[in-house]
């Protein structure tokens, strides 16, 4: 099973060229230039075989969402402009472990998309790559190729202990975190500095992330299930935000590890990443709902940015993805039973998270029974094993196995 993707601008004649071996369609909806939805159709019957057939997909899936794009850019184009921004500094950094290839697509994106002048102007960028702790030295000779790219080591393996290196090493303003299965759109920087400038107060950014490729029945599953997607409204979060009964609890509504940003300031203030989050087997995750959570509850501003947008390689054979929604499951209630136990103050609100969660996967797990959900009966039952082992102390494990690797190389 696959679709195929496509990146339309229906502000333009609208052109494609359409695969009938596709089981599906997978479509980026843009205005000029400004994404503004993403469609999933799955073929029912036939394909879609002319533009005629796609024009009227658009029309019946996007319809409502173009014609407000289409206000909302004449609307812009009719206001006075702006002033010209000031001049800001970001690090992009990049985590990287053992990926080499992926690291290498990651950095030729980013060459040719954040050092344009138009986009130099408006800020100075530099980019960091973090190896964290690869077996060889592929890592560094794909940073080699890049002479704009500095290269750092972190020995100590585990993603959160490459951020908070990145962290220390970052020379920019803003710390801007990518992975390194990501490519970045070509407006991802300049829709960053933008809400960057509208929103100054803010502490972290989150963005879009939409998939780069849908060749594999895995990659189709999960962008099914939503994928990593936030939708393209922009959404600005507060701490007083009362609306939703599990804020901040939820931090999955903010956005994801995979394409995010935070002020420097406001990151060394929290003092960095969990290191006992992110560490790899037996504790994959976690990271980003941790410190998306702490920004909050120190009184930090989080803005998600549509325009801030990758696209991300998902994983591409369904044992890697079981993998990876069983880790979703431990990390999240890791990262909720450590804060159960470090923020007294809203503990009722987090066990009501804790319990809204296992009661949300069962419903769907009901639904996978019925044949009503993109999911596969054994992936969410997984999710659910990960999220039992995360609540019977695998953080507290995951801090006493930190502990016995910093003692082994303070000596």
């Amino acid at each position: 099973m696959r679709f195929q993707l496509l990146d339309i601008d229906v502000s333009k004649p609208l052109e494609a060229e359409l695969d009938a071996s596709a089981n599906g369609l997978g479509i980026l909806v843009r205005f000029a230039d400004r994404p503004v939805d993403f469609v999933l159709h799955r073929f029912a019957n036939r394909p879609i075989r002319t533009t005629n057939e796609l024009a009227e997909l658009l029309t019946q899936r996007s319809g409502a969402t173009i014609v407000l794009a289409a206000l909302q850019h004449a609307q812009a184009g009719s206001t006075e402009r702006s002033s010209a921004p000031s001049r800001r500094t970001a690090t992009v950094a990049i985590c990287t472990k053992d990926r080499s290839s992926l690291l290498d697509r990651t950095l030729e994106s980013l060459t040719q998309h954040v050092r344009v002048p138009a986009v130099s102007a408006a800020a100075d960028v530099d980019i960091l790559v973090v190896d964290n702790r690869s077996s060889d030295e592929r890592t560094r000779l794909v940073v080699e190729k890049y002479p704009a790219v500095r290269y750092v080591y972190e020995g100590l393996a585990g993603l959160d202990f490459a951020r908070n290196t990145a962290l220390r090493e970052a020379s920019g303003d803003l710390l801007i975190y990518l992975d390194d299965d990501a490519v970045v759109d070509h407006n991802w920087l300049p829709g960053l500095l933008e809400s960057w400038q509208r929103h100054p107060d803010a502490a972290g950014f989150t963005g879009q992330v939409l998939p780069l490729e849908l060749e594999t029945e895995a990659q189709v599953l999960f962008e099914l299930n939503g994928g990593f997607r936030r939708g393209f409204e922009e959404k600005r979060f507060e701490p007083s935000m009362q609306s939703d009964p599990l804020f901040p609890g939820g931090a999955g509504v903010f956005g994801t590890g995979t394409n995010m940003a935070f002020r420097r300031d406001a990151l060394m203030a929290l003092g960095g990443f969990d290191e006992a989050l992110d560490t790899g087997a037996p504790l994959p995750g976690g990271g980003d709902h941790d410190i998306f959570y702490r920004v909050i509850r120190s009184g930090g501003v989080i803005v998600y940015v549509p325009a801030y947008l990758v696209f991300h390689e998902h994983r591409r054979d369904l044992a890697a993805l079981k993998r990876q929604y069983y880790s979703w499951g431990t990390g999240v209630m890791a990262f909720l039973s450590k804060s159960i136990e470090t923020d007294r103050e809203v503990r009722r609100n987090l066990r009501a998270v804790r319990r809204w969660w296992f009661k949300d996967r069962l419903r769907q797990v009901r639904r996978a029974v019925r044949n009503h959900h993109p999911l596969p009966l054994h992936m969410l039952l997984a999710e659910i094993r990960g999220g039992i082992v995360g609540l019977f102390g695998e953080y507290r494990r995951s801090r006493k196995r930190i502990a016995k690797i910093r003692e082994a190389v303070d000596g």
